[in-house]
Parts: C-alpha cells; structure tokens; sequence
C-alpha cells in the first residue's frame, strides 16, 4: 500500500491525496486485500472492465512470482541464521512502511477535522478499550454519517 499512495498521489498524481483516502476508505470495506481493491478501484475509474482487469493482472502477477520464490527459500533455507534475519529485516521494513504512509495520510484536511474525531473516538473503543467491532460500529456507523451529513448542508 505505502507504494501504492506513492505511485498513485505522489509520481503519477493520478489521485489527490484526498481522493486516495477516500479510495482507500472505501475498499477497506470491500472484501479481499485492500491493495486489490484499490488497485481495481483506480483501474475501473480510468479504464473501465478493462483497466480493472488490467490494474489485478498487473498488481497480482509479479508478487505471486516472488512470493513463491521466498516461500522457497524459506522452506529449504529458513533454519539458516542469515536468512532467518533477512526475513526479520523484511517484516520491519514493511511495518515501517505501512507507519510512513499512514503518517502522510494524517496530513490530509480531512484528517484535521473535525470528523476526525470519529476516527480517534473508534480507536480508542476498539483497540483501547477492546469493545467489540461490530457492536461498536453498529453505533458509530450511523453517528459518523449523520454528522458528515449534517456538516455537508
């Protein structure tokens, strides 16, 4: 994802990075990784069925390539010491990754609203306070769209 929002907002500024949030937004709801979704999103509003199918294709094909090749690796190599680091290197450097992004996402306007809110206050129940999701979002859904609402008049 964090190269994702750098290809789409950043290098090719196919997106705003407002709109990506949006687009993000909206496939965090979607089932399947959010990567796809995303991709399928941004390939369906340029290109059409096409572009969408082209977006997967070219999103899916090399990863599968390399996935397999590192599950290779690991299988025959994983008790290795230096392999067994060089996994641990990847795993935080893609955490680190996923941190970068969501911090240039928590620069958006919209970030710094006061919708906004809604986003600290649903943390804070579900990972803080650990109330369940569903309940929690079956309360939270219908306040957050009655505010964005009332603020769009």
């Amino acid at each position: 994802m964090p190269f994702a929002r750098r290809m789409l907002v950043e290098e090719r500024r196919w997106l705003s990075p407002e709109e990506f949030t949006d687009v993000l937004s909206l496939c965090q709801l979607l089932p399947g990784p959010n990567i796809v979704n995303v991709a399928v999103c941004v390939g369906a509003r340029y290109h059409g069925a096409r572009g969408a199918v082209a977006a997967f294709a070219g999103l899916m094909t090399a990863p599968f390539f390399i996935v397999l090749a590192l599950g290779a690796l690991y299988t025959e190599y994983g008790h290795v010491p230096a392999v067994s680091a060089l996994f641990r290197g990847i795993s935080a450097a893609a955490a680190g990754l996923v941190v970068a992004m969501g911090l240039k996402m928590a620069t958006s306007r919209r970030l710094r609203s006061a919708m906004a809110s809604f986003a600290l206050i649903t943390f804070i129940g579900i990972a803080l306070m650990r109330l369940p999701l569903v309940v929690f979002l079956l309360g939270a859904a219908p306040l957050s769209v009655a505010a964005a609402l009332w603020r769009a008049k």
